[in-house]
């Protein structure tokens, strides 16, 4: 059988600046230096037995320091000859706003070069640059007034924008200002576990309302500056499956799916030209005793190392896109698979990951999901950021040994490859 998808259809990977770059110095790297000894001490509490035998650079305080990361900021172009060899028509990745802006009003023209250079290789291979203004990492100054907690942040990242449209924005047509905010605030102001980890819900809702306001903003700007611009927003969706045959589980559930999800797009809606969905789990849902309520992360009956598809515990639902984009078909919206992939060190899981997904995403399309392209997270393997779990997670296409930097393809990155190239999925 196979899935031909349409013509101009998108087939791409995704970086974040801080993540592959190297060398950055912003309020993350920073929380980094400061947590690194503690991060390393507890993950003999946060991991599995399996997880901590296979990767024991967990317990070393440099796997929660980003450093050079990949050197994506000097490689890039070596990437993007990769990125080109893998049948890639797009690319998904991030200007860092530290690097531009390092002090309060003061833009690095050097810094606004590279970027257009950054750019300008893409395009010279073919590739659409998909930009993302803000993942997550704020300039130290902008730490130092309260990050998104102050008002003041939505009129210098305004500033801060209007410089890159001025600088580069006649290169660029797909813009998403803003990466999974309701991800950040979760984990920065809710949990705490990740910078700048405030953990007060009133802080939550107060970051929650600025964002808003710098992506709708934002939104608007980037339209002045070009007509027949683009723009979304990155952000996290998840299908969540009730634990027992329980009513509560399933209010919980509705509940939860407005707050992460409904709520934010509610918001922004008049504001939108593409959805972009970030795709990477189920996730099991039950209230506990107690008006305690759980995501439970995991398969109760997944078994560790040899079976299980993904190296930090996941279970995987290549249905559960699906099921995401039938429940997103109502906002009438493009939509773009901006994330989506796999940690699997081994790479033995990742092709057929692909491969599933990929189905269930055609079957929404041809249910009348109006989806334009898939980006896999990730192009390299990198520094995974979220609640910093350093480098030993592995989702890259390309392995990357940090000792030498030396780029290896991986054999799944190849099935991708296939199908990037021919446009299709399966055979005749």
């Amino acid at each position: 059988m196979s899935l031909k998808f349409p013509k101009n259809f998108y087939w791409g990977s995704a970086t974040s600046a801080h993540q592959v770059e190297g060398g950055n110095h912003n309020d993350w790297s920073e929380w980094e230096k400061a947590n690194a000894e503690r991060l390393a001490k507890e993950a003999k509490e946060k991991w599995e037995p399996w997880q901590q035998e296979k990767f024991p650079e967990m317990f070393k305080p440099e796997n929660y320091i980003s450093g050079r990361s990949c050197d994506h900021y000097h490689l890039y172009k070596q990437d993007f000859d990769i990125a080109k060899s893998l049948g890639q028509n797009a690319h998904h990745f991030s200007i860092e706003w530290s690097r531009m802006e390092p002090e309060e009003g003061k833009f690095d023209e050097k810094e606004i070069e590279h970027y257009r250079q950054v750019i300008s290789a893409l395009q010279a291979r073919g590739i659409e640059p998909f930009v993302t203004l803000w993942h997550w990492t704020n300039p130290l100054w902008i730490r130092d007034i309260g990050g998104w907690e102050n008002k003041k942040t939505i009129e210098y990242f305004l500033r801060y924008a209007k410089k890159i449209l001025e600088s580069c924005g006649g290169l660029i047509k797909y813009w998403t200002p803003l990466n999974e905010p309701s991800t950040y605030i979760g984990l920065s102001y809710i949990k705490g576990t990740q910078p700048p980890a405030v953990k007060n819900i009133f802080c939550a809702n107060r970051v929650f309302r600025h964002l808003m306001i710098a992506y709708r903003e934002t939104y608007k700007l980037i339209h002045s500056f070009r007509k027949d611009a683009l723009v979304g927003v990155s952000h996290y969706t998840t299908y969540r499956i009730p634990v027992g045959k329980y009513p509560w589980n399933n209010l919980l559930i509705k509940f939860l799916d407005y707050i992460t999800s409904g709520r934010f797009i509610k918001r922004i809606k008049n504001s939108i030209d593409f959805l972009g969905i970030q795709y990477y789990r189920p996730e099991f849902v039950k209230l506990k005793l107690g008006g305690q309520w759980a995501w439970i992360l995991d398969k109760p009956d997944i078994a560790p190392q040899d079976t299980l598809a993904n190296d930090l515990g996941w279970g995987i639902s290549p249905e559960g896109i699906h099921r995401v984009l039938t429940r997103l078909k109502k906002y009438n919206k493009p939509i773009y698979i901006t994330e989506c992939g796999l940690a699997d060190a081994r790479d033995v899981n990742r092709g057929e990951f692909i491969k599933e997904h990929l189905f269930w995403l055609a079957k929404a399309m041809k249910e009348g999901a109006d989806v334009r392209g898939f980006f896999y997270w990730s192009l390299l393997d990198n520094f995974e950021f979220v609640e910093v779990r350093g480098f030993w997670p592995r989702f890259g296409l390309v392995e990357i040994d940090y000792k030498n930097l030396e780029r290896k393809i991986r054999p799944s990155a190849w099935e991708y490859a296939k199908i990037c190239k021919e446009n299709r999925l399966g055979t005749d």
